[in-house]
């Protein structure tokens, strides 16, 4: 159960203490619950059901994207010389003004320290959960898929990787079966699913622990993301590579095809890439200047840009016009409450997260917005009506409670305000009620989180001293709660076989949890785990 060690002044301020030992006084039952209480309404200002808009945005949306094609050949002429440029004014950069070429390298630097989380330093790879890569999530086999003769079995506590190389970044979504790995030493590894190439290993055989990607061993890469079957790799440059499936244009090298196999650079010019995240068949990045971009799939509105893009082909077949370029989003909004929509002028991207079929974004103001498949909640609007374009979150339009980070599971959505508060909506059950709007995760008040995943179904937390995960059932282990324990777990439960571990950073696949533990301290126990494979 997650509480906190008493004794320890370790992050906590005197407030925080105060909630938390209020927080240990309750029962259990009280205590390692999501809270259900009614929030107040103001969280959900635009809670009523939406109606027919009034506003003709794709008016609004054809002006700004004539003013963005005026201006993509002075943006495009300032990448080569600014590698890394930072926010700048937005006015400035909507109308095409000059950048102040000392300013943009100033900022460059911490531009490209926040590509990857500077604090995160290097340690040993754990991992549990599910390791039969090709079957995890599938009843059968592909066709294609031969089976091995030897099937891997699902880790229900942590394992310790036995080789010795350091790790500083773990990679993985909510509906991979495959992983990234980078080393203290800017190498690119991965391992798991590889049916389309995901990989970029060329070829399409499964790996079962990590291995070097050969195609990157020239490049700096500092951060990456993957789908469901495909992969992007971001270099020290802000130039990103893409591998594995591309049916649906999802790599972003101007062409669809069935796969590609080694990693290719995707068709943008644009100012160096600084965030990527994946759904299961579409992309996204954000520029240095706080440009998004979307390509893949556009089922769901998920890309962003006022359309499903869906035709009818021979037969009443439906089809889609997938982008498989990257394409600026070029439209925010909010609502009111009778359904009105207003553009928003004043929108600079800093970070943003992609689940199966939706997405979330925040921007310099602290905003969040949300799109794509609204099913159980999952936007945090009140209801269930796809989002085209991306759409402002009001529930944290408050002050000091302005959004710093945001995670997308399959079916739910999570972020960390400005007060270190962690909310969550949407749904992980496949039954029950679905929480419609963002709710403060209340057994985690006055936690330090440092650290959050989301899978397909669970959830995991590095707070404090501690690992806390949660997930209904089934699972594979991602919970990492150990041999003969509880496999599921509806409540935050500490993952008391990391007890004494400093886990610095984790990352959720489909089924599976890679953490980074610091190996300066306590080392002995990180030792004691079980070696994997």
């Amino acid at each position: 159960m997650p509480q906190k060690k008493k004794g320890k002044k370790s992050r906590d301020d005197t407030n925080d203490k105060k909630m938390v030992d209020k927080k240990d006084d309750l029962p259990k039952s009280k205590r390692m619950k999501v809270s259900d209480d009614e929030e107040s309404k103001e969280d959900s200002l635009d809670g009523t059901a939406d109606v027919e808009t009034k506003t003709d945005i794709s008016e609004v949306a054809d002006k700004d994207v004539n003013n963005q094609s005026e201006n993509s050949k002075d943006h495009e002429a300032k990448v080569q010389n600014n590698s890394n440029c930072n926010d700048v004014d937005e006015k400035n950069e909507s109308n095409g003004e000059a950048l102040n070429d000392e300013k943009v390298a100033e900022e460059t630097k911490s531009e490209k320290t926040d590509a990857v989380d500077s604090s995160v330093i290097a340690g040993a790879l754990l991992i549990c959960g599910g390791t039969n890569w090709d079957l995890t999530g599938r009843k059968d086999l592909p066709k294609s898929v031969k089976p091995i003769s030897t099937n891997p079995r699902n880790l229900w506590g942590p394992h310790r990787w036995r080789e010795r190389i350091r790790i500083k970044e773990v990679i993985s979504s909510c509906s991979a079966c495959h992983s990234v790995i980078i080393t203290d030493k800017g190498q690119t590894m991965t391992f798991g699913r590889n049916d389309k190439g995901q990989l970029g290993l060329g070829d399409t055989t499964t790996r079962f622990e990590p291995v070097f990607v050969d195609a990157l061993k020239n490049e700096k890469i500092i951060s990456a993301a993957v789908g469901k079957g495909h992969t992007l790799f971001l270099n020290d440059k802000g130039v990103v590579f893409a591998t594995g499936d591309n049916k649906m244009g999802q790599l972003g090298i101007g062409t669809q095809s069935s796969s590609v196999l080694t990693p290719t650079k995707i068709s943008y010019t644009g100012r160096p890439v600084v965030k990527m995240s994946c759904g299961q068949e579409f992309s996204m990045i954000v520029d240095a200047v706080g440009g998004l971009y979307s390509f893949g799939s556009p089922e769901y509105g998920q890309l962003g840009h006022n359309s499903e893009g869906k035709y009818f082909t021979t037969g009443n077949k439906i089809s889609y016009h997938c982008e498989t370029a990257p394409r600026r989003i070029v439209v925010y909004i909010e609502k009111t409450r009778e359904g009105h929509i207003i553009p928003l002028d004043d929108v600079s991207i800093v970070d943003v997260a992609c689940g199966n079929n939706h997405t979330l974004a925040i921007d310099t103001k602290k905003r969040c917005f949300s799109w794509g498949f609204a099913g159980y909640g999952r936007l945090g609007h009140s209801d269930t009506k796809n989002e085209m374009m991306p759409r402002n979150l009001k529930s944290f339009d408050y002050i000091n409670r302005g959004v710093k980070r945001i995670w997308a599971g399959s079916t739910f959505s999570l972020a960390l305000d400005e007060n270190g508060n962690l909310y969550f909506w949407g749904q992980t059950k496949s039954s029950g009620e679905a929480t419609m709007y963002p709710k403060s995760v209340q057994d985690l008040n006055g936690w330090h989180i440092r650290s959050v995943a989301a899978a397909n179904k669970s959830i995991v937390v590095a707070a404090d001293d501690s690992v806390i995960s949660w997930g209904p059932s089934p699972t594979y282990g991602e919970l990492g709660y150990g041999e003969n324990k509880a496999k599921s777990s509806t409540t935050p439960q500490e993952l008391k076989l990391l007890e004494g571990i400093y886990i610095h950073k984790i990352s959720c696949g489909y089924g599976h949890t890679l953490m980074i533990a610091d190996e300066s301290k306590n080392n002995d126990l990180i030792e004691k785990l079980p070696k994997w494979p």
